[in-house]
């Protein structure tokens, strides 16, 4: 018989820079699921893994067990290949809503399971909950009707699906363990394969936004989820992406909606130009790897045509539908979920915008009332802000740079003083950084790893 396993010794094993056994790992997986195991010591082990490290054998084991720690979703009979996309959280992010029904619209389906406001960055399900009506709870019986109508479904994390994450997850939020690489990594890669998929695109945010800052360490982690997916049998491509600001013009709740809304109308707002290229490019991975597409540029081209001839927005709509929101309320855009208040935020000086802590901003938007500061707080449909310029425009003295929206005029005090130090503006211009910075994949990931592993 083996020996009886104990936490503490696990925990002091990891803390010593050891590699722990995949029945090691497995015991405290089971523990986190059962809670068999007390916080403090799920808390100690998180703090030795983020210092610590793991190595891919013990990644592969952690996000194995909790992939397999409650059910698992299975869409054979679907008909269709099963894609999903992944951001890494980022300010103004919404191109879930563009992406889904733009792969359903190309004859794949995307069970995408969001999460909530994390920290700075805003949260899918948050977003899709200010229409009114919308459930982002459904079981899995129904989340299979709404695909196989739809062919797209945006939903929460179930109560079944990957318990140990769910205990795991709210640990790291509250025992500053987030940003470690190893325990993002099989947070993320344990729910997304649990989701039955056939090929997933990660979207990992760098720059001043990001909750990995370092280029290196964003490129180490893209690479690890690739490699992850990869041995898992799951067709994986992780893009790199610019967040040294808000992603299209509007950060918030309510006001993403509307901003996506435009967009699958076939709007075109220089401001949201970001977002709409961005969108196309991973909905044309999506595309590519599910296998309805040569190559991602020839994706690109589908997602461009199901975003222009209005086929995206018809699922959009009719998933919404699906899932008891009220699409009236998507129609009337800004019009629908009214601010109490509003204040411009204006520029204090001439010049060019030279710079933006995209963190920074972020909080900003939390303070209005979009995030929440602990988890089961209340965010606000109607709080946000929209921003007027990119980076590298001339702007006047007294010029409005972003508009504020708020259900109480106190709110405004801390965001105004984040924004103050979050927008810089200089008197050279400047060149706003490339979108797209890196593309990892299969055929790369172990230059990457490599780097990672030996910094």
């Amino acid at each position: 018989m083996s020996a009886a396993l104990h936490s503490v010794d696990l925990i002091r094993k990891k803390r010593d820079g050891e590699e722990l056994s995949a029945e090691e790992i497995r015991f405290l997986v089971e523990g986190a699921a059962r809670e068999t195991i007390p916080e403090e010591q799920l808390s100690a082990w998180l703090m030795a893994a983020f210092l610590r490290g793991l190595t891919l054998g013990e990644l592969d084991t952690l996000t194995t067990a909790m992939r397999f720690s409650g059910e698992v979703l299975d869409h054979s009979g679907l008909g269709r290949k099963t894609v999903d996309k992944h951001s890494t959280g980022g300010v103004g992010d919404k191109t879930s809503f563009l992406v889904a029904p733009i792969a359903a619209a190309a004859g794949l389906a995307d069970p995408m399971i969001s999460g909530r406001a994390l920290g700075h960055t805003g949260g899918t399900l948050d977003k899709l909950e200010s229409i009114p009506g919308y459930r982002t709870q459904l079981s899995l019986m129904e989340m299979r009707r709404v695909l196989e109508q739809c062919g797209a479904s945006i939903v929460g994390q179930t109560k079944n699906l990957v318990p140990a994450d769910r205990k795991l997850y709210a640990l790291r939020d509250r025992t500053a363990t987030v940003e470690s690489p190893y325990l993002i990594c099989a947070s993320i890669m344990s729910k997304k394969l649990a989701a039955g998929l056939d090929a997933l695109v990660i979207d990992v945010k760098a720059g001043s936004g990001a909750f990995l800052r370092d280029e290196e360490e964003a490129q180490y982690l893209a690479a690890l989820m690739v490699a992850t997916g990869e041995r898992a049998g799951t067709k994986t491509v992780a893009i790199l992406t610019d967040m040294s600001q808000p992603l299209g013009r509007m950060a918030g709740n309510w006001v993403e909606i509307a901003e996506s809304m435009e967009l699958l109308r076939g709007g075109r707002d220089p401001l949201s130009e970001d977002l709409r290229e961005i969108s196309l490019l991973l909905a044309g991975w999506m595309i590519h790897l599910g296998g309805k597409a040569e190559n991602a540029e020839e994706g690109r081209a589908l997602a461009e045509q199901k975003l222009v001839d209005g086929s995206a927005l018809r699922i959009f709509r009719e998933m919404v539908a699906a899932q008891g929101g009220d699409v009236q309320a998507l129609d009337a855009g800004m019009e629908f979920h009214q601010p109490r208040f509003r204040r411009d935020f204006c520029a204090e000086r001439g010049g060019y915008f030279t710079s933006a802590d995209c963190t920074k901003i972020g909080w900003a938007v939390q303070r209005l009332g979009a995030g929440r500061e602990r988890a089961g707080e209340p965010v606000e449909a109607h709080a946000g802000l929209e921003m007027h310029v990119k980076l590298g425009a001339k702007i006047e003295a007294g010029q409005p740079v972003a508009t504020l929206f708020a259900q109480e005029e106190a709110r405004f005090a801390e965001p105004e003083h984040l924004l103050s130090e979050a927008l810089c503006v200089g008197d050279a211009p400047v060149t706003a950084p490339p979108l797209i910075r890196r593309i990892i994949s299969e055929e790369n990931k172990n230059m990457f790893l490599k780097r990672g592993s030996a910094s």
